[in-house]
């Protein structure tokens, strides 16, 4: 008789950060490379659901709603009791003591992730993770799901994430969104939740859309609802500029974001889904480091000054004067968006 061996059923314990969930679909990727008839299973926070229904490698999301900062010890217990008997093996992506704890009360046989806080009983397999080598968050989450040599030695593909957009969906928000047709878009994402350290001058985007409009684009402002203020600020006034910050639920800006020709964007989680969706990216960089959390794309310019002072990795700069983004000026972004050959209007 042959081999027949049971497919693995895997869990993938999720970060809690937009950009960074769009990224562990690498490690997803990766995981069906490696075992196809696998069963995935990963276990994120409730807003992160619409992402993960448009990675065609995940068989099943399931919701672990705990507040920022709070322990939900009940609620991961009861997560942890759906799951009991179901995964073979799981893969912690954060490196909390609290994100190994439902593998861990799931009782789930094999669990791998890093070493930190003190998670020698929840981790049966601890790895060391050498910084030097590691170099980048996404090769972080694509080494659990290699084997232990090779993570350490560094060398494995990555692949880029690629996210399944929604045609009908993209539509319907044209319609209902009154967004029309005709000029090539422009997305302008002015959010970073990580800080203002991260956040292009809202003036400038402002000029940069006005620069646009002028020349025959039509702009998009997209983000959540807490930025719905700053995108009144650009937006105001402006003919063809539109600011859909907090009107849209997390899937639709997938579906946006692909309309969108380019996008121009700070650090932040929308801009690895505009990468993931294959829109060019203009990606402004800050008090953050391009090499460290770059969009995964080759279809992207890097606009990053590399001051003495940066990255610094700060909320707020620490001197006072943010001269790594204040000295990024619009009149770059513009001839970066209007030089480019390849803006080339894409039609829904």
């Amino acid at each position: 008789m042959g081999d027949r061996r049971v497919p693995p059923r895997l869990l993938v314990v999720g970060p809690s950060w937009v950009g960074d969930m769009v990224m562990a679909q690498s490690l997803f990727m990766t995981l069906k490379q490696r075992h196809p008839d696998a069963y995935l299973g990963v276990l994120a926070p409730g807003w992160s659901l619409p992402i993960l229904e448009r990675m065609p490698e995940v068989d099943e999301a399931i919701a672990l709603d705990v507040g920022h900062g709070e322990f939900g010890w009940a609620t991961r217990r009861e997560v942890a009791r759906s799951l009991r008997g179901r995964f073979d093996r799981a893969i912690v992506l954060p490196r909390s003591w609290k994100s190994a704890l439902v593998p861990f009360l799931a009782r789930i046989p094999e669990r791998v992730g890093f070493t930190g806080e003190q998670r020698v009983v929840l981790l049966p397999e601890r790895r060391r993770l050498d910084k030097r080598v590691l170099d980048q968050t996404v090769k972080r989450f694509v080494s659990l799901g290699r084997d232990a040599a090779e993570a350490e030695a560094g060398d494995f593909p990555i692949p880029a994430p690629c996210l399944r957009v929604d045609p009908g969906n993209q539509q319907r928000l044209r319609e209902t969104l009154e967004l029309g047709e005709g000029r090539p878009t422009i997305g302008l994402m002015p959010g970073a939740e990580y800080g203002p350290a991260k956040q292009w001058p809202l003036a400038y985007f402002r000029e940069l859309a006005a620069s646009l409009t002028a020349a025959g684009h039509a702009v998009w402002v997209l983000g959540g609802p807490g930025d719905a203020e700053d995108g009144n600020a650009i937006a105001q006034g402006l003919d063809h500029v539109v600011n859909l910050c907090g009107r849209t639920r997390l899937a639709d800006a997938v579906d946006l974001l692909a309309a969108c020709e380019q996008v121009v964007t700070n650090d932040s989680g929308l801009m690895h889904v505009a990468a993931a969706v294959g829109t060019r990216v203009q990606a402004i960089y800050g008090s953050s480091s391009p090499a460290y959390t770059p969009p995964l794309t080759d279809n992207a310019e890097i606009h990053y000054l590399a001051l003495d002072c940066s990255p610094c990795f700060q909320r707020t700069c620490p001197l006072g004067h943010t001269n790594c983004l204040n000295h990024i000026r619009p009149e770059r972004l513009l001839r970066a968006i209007t030089g480019d050959s390849r803006t080339i209007a894409r039609q829904g």
